[in-house]
C-alpha cells in the first residue's frame, strides 16, 4: 500500500507539506523575532528588488546622459512610475517573477522581463531594448548585492551593535568605582574595578565599529569582461567609464574601475572579516561574563516564571551568554568562508560566489542573535558587591606589587636599605596568605620613608585600582 503524499516512510505526518511552511532553519524559525529584519535586505526577494532598482535606475541614468544617440531625458511623471515598479515590489511582485524565472530559468534575465512588462503604460514601450542595455548578469548582481549588504549594515547591523556598545559602556561607568580582584592566568592579581574591565570590551568592539563604518562597498558595471566592449560597439563615442562612474557613485557606492567580468568582492571579504572579529570580542565577553556567573561576581536576576533548569529549581544557567556563544561561532565560520571563498575567481569568473553570496543574511542573522542575547542578558545582571570586597579582603598578598615597585622608587631616589625587593615580597607572599595586619607590619620593618610608608600602609586590596575609575571616563565612551 503506497503513502499519500503527506506521509513519510515512518507514517508520521511530512511537516515539509504543511501550510503555511514551517522554517527549516533556526533564524526563520525559533529566532525569527530577533533576526527577521534581514529579510527586508538580505532575502531573495530583497535581492531581487535591489536587482529592478538598479535596472530601473540605469535605463533612467542612460537617458539622463544621453548615453545613446537618440535618447533624450524622461520626463518626470515617467521617472516616478519607473521607481514606482521598485517601491510598489511585494509578494504579488516575488510571485510573479518567480513565474517568469520558471520559463527563462534565469534569476536576472526574469527582471528584465518583468520591468519591460510595465514599460507600456508608462509609455515607454519604444524604449523596451534599453533595460538590461549592454549588461551582463553581474552588472546588476554586484551592485545589488552591495547595496542590499551596504543598507544591512547601516539599518540593521550597526543599530544593534551600537545598542549592545552602549549598553555595557553605561555598566562600565555605573561600575567604574567597583573594586574587583583581578585574575591573570586564573590567579590573584593586581586589583581593578569592574567598570574597567567592561570598558575594554566597549573601546575593543567600538574600534571594530568604527571600521565596519568606514567600510567602501565597491560597484561595477563595465560590461562581459570588465571592458565596456559592448557599450563601444554600441555608441563608441559615449564616455563609457564616465557614465559608469557616475552611475555607480549615484547609487551610493565607490566605483570600481577595473574588474573581471564580475566585481572582485575583496570589499566583502575586509567586511565580514571586521564583522567575524567584533564576533570574535563579543564572544570573548560571553566567556568573560560566564565566569564571573561561575563564581558568583554576578548574579543573574530571575525572570518571573521563567525556569532556570529543568531539574535543580535553585539554578539560573547564563543561557543568554552561551546560547551568544554559539551563534557568535556560527556567524564568524560563515563570515570566514565566505571572505575566503569569495575574493578567489576563476578567470573572467565562475559560479561559486553566486552560491555563496546567498549565505550573506545567514551570517548577518547569526550576529544579529548572539547580540540580541547578549544585551538581554547584561539587563538581567546584578553585581555581587559584597562578594568581590570579601575576595579582595582574602587576598592582600597582592599589596606585594604595589609594596615592592614603591620600593624600587625609593631605591632609585637613594634611599638605603631597598635591596631585592622583590624577593623580599615573593618571601613574603608566594604560598602564604597575607592579612592586613601582617602586611601593615610588614611595611614598617622596610625602612621606607615617612611618606612612602603612611601610603602604603593606608593601602587595602579594595583602594590599590590605579587609574581604572579615570581610564573609564576618558575612554569607554
Amino acid at each position: 500500500m503506497s503513502k499519500t503524499p503527506h506521509t513519510l516512510p515512518s507514517g508520521r505526518v511530512a511537516l515539509s507539506q504543511q501550510t503555511p511552511p514551517i522554517a527549516l532553519g533556526p533564524l526563520d524559525g525559533r529566532y525569527r523575532p530577533q533576526a527577521g529584519i534581514l529579510v527586508d535586505y538580505l532575502s531573495e526577494a530583497s535581492l531581487n528588488r535591489e536587482r529592478v532598482h538598479v535596472e530601473v535606475e540605469w535605463f533612467i541614468h542612460l537617458c539622463e546622459q544621453r548615453a545613446l544617440p537618440g535618447l533624450e531625458p524622461l520626463s518626470q511623471e515617467q521617472k516616478d512610475g519607473l521607481r514606482a515598479i521598485v517601491t510598489d515590489f511585494d509578494v504579488q511582485s516575488v510571485a510573479e517573477l518567480a513565474e517568469i524565472e520558471a520559463v527563462t530559468v534565469h534569476d536576472v534575465k526574469a527582471v528584465e522581463y518583468y520591468i519591460g512588462r510595465r514599460l507600456p503604460e508608462l509609455g515607454l514601450e519604444h524604449l523596451k531594448a534599453l533595460v538590461h542595455f549592454a549588461c551582463t548578469s553581474e552588472d546588476i548582481n554586484n551592485l545589488s548585492y552591495a547595496l542590499s549588504v551596504k543598507d544591512a549594515v547601516e539599518d540593521a547591523w550597526l543599530p544593534a551593535a551600537r545598542k549592545l556598545v552602549s549598553a555595557i559602556s553605561d555598566m562600565a561607568q555605573d561600575a567604574k568605582t567597583t573594586p574587583m580582584l583581578s585574575r591573570t592566568h586564573g590567579q590573584p592579581a593586581t586589583p581593578t574595578t569592574l567598570g574597567k574591565e567592561l570598558a575594554v570590551f566597549a573601546h575593543r568592539l567600538n574600534r571594530q565599529l568604527n571600521r565596519i563604518a568606514k567600510t567602501e562597498y565597491l560597484g561595477k558595471i563595465n560590461g562581459a569582461t570588465g571592458t565596456f566592449a559592448a557599450h563601444v560597439a554600441a555608441a563608441p563615442d559615449t564616455d563609457w567609464p564616465a557614465i559608469s562612474q557616475s552611475f555607480v557613485e549615484g547609487l551610493g557606492l565607490d566605483w570600481n574601475p577595473l574588474t573581471t567580468q564580475i566585481e572582485s568582492h575583496d570589499w566583502q571579504a575586509e567586511l565580514y572579516s571586521d564583522i567575524a572579529r567584533f564576533n570574535r570580542i563579543l564572544h570573548n565577553l560571553c566567556t568573560d561574563v560566564w565566569s564571573y556567573i561561575s563564581i558568583g561576581y554576578f548574579q543573574q536576576i530571575p525572570v518571573e516564571g521563567a525556569t532556570g533548569s529543568s531539574t535543580m529549581p535553585h539554578k539560573v544557567n547564563p543561557i543568554r551568554f552561551e546560547n551568544a556563544e554559539a551563534n557568535a561561532e556560527i556567524s564568524c565560520s560563515l563570515l570566514d568562508t565566505l571572505g575566503a571563498t569569495l575574493v578567489t575567481s576563476r578567470w573572467q569568473r565562475d559560479l561559486t560566489d553566486s552560491s555563496s553570496q546567498r549565505n550573506i543574511g545567514v551570517a548577518f542573522g547569526h550576529s544579529m542573535l548572539a547580540i540580541s542575547n547578549v544585551i538581554k542578558g547584561l539587563e538581567r545582571l546584578d553585581v555581587a558587591e559584597n562578594l568581590l570586597a570579601e575576595d579582595l579582603d582574602q587576598n592582600w598578598e597582592v599589596l606585594g606589587e604595589a609594596v615592592q615597585t614603591a620600593m624600587r622608587a625609593e631605591a632609585i631616589a637613594g634611599r638605603e636599605g631597598m635591596d631585592n625587593p622583590y624577593e623580599r615580597l615573593k618571601d613574603l607572599t608566594r604560598g602564604h596568605r597575607v592579612d592586613g595586619e601582617r602586611m601593615r607590619e610588614f611595611i614598617g620593618e622596610l625602612g621606607l620613608s615617612e611618606a612612602a610608608e603612611q601610603r602604603l600602609k593606608g593601602l587595602t586590596p579594595g583602594q590599590y585600582t590605579g587609574l581604572a575609575e579615570q581610564l573609564v571616563d576618558r575612554y569607554a565612551n
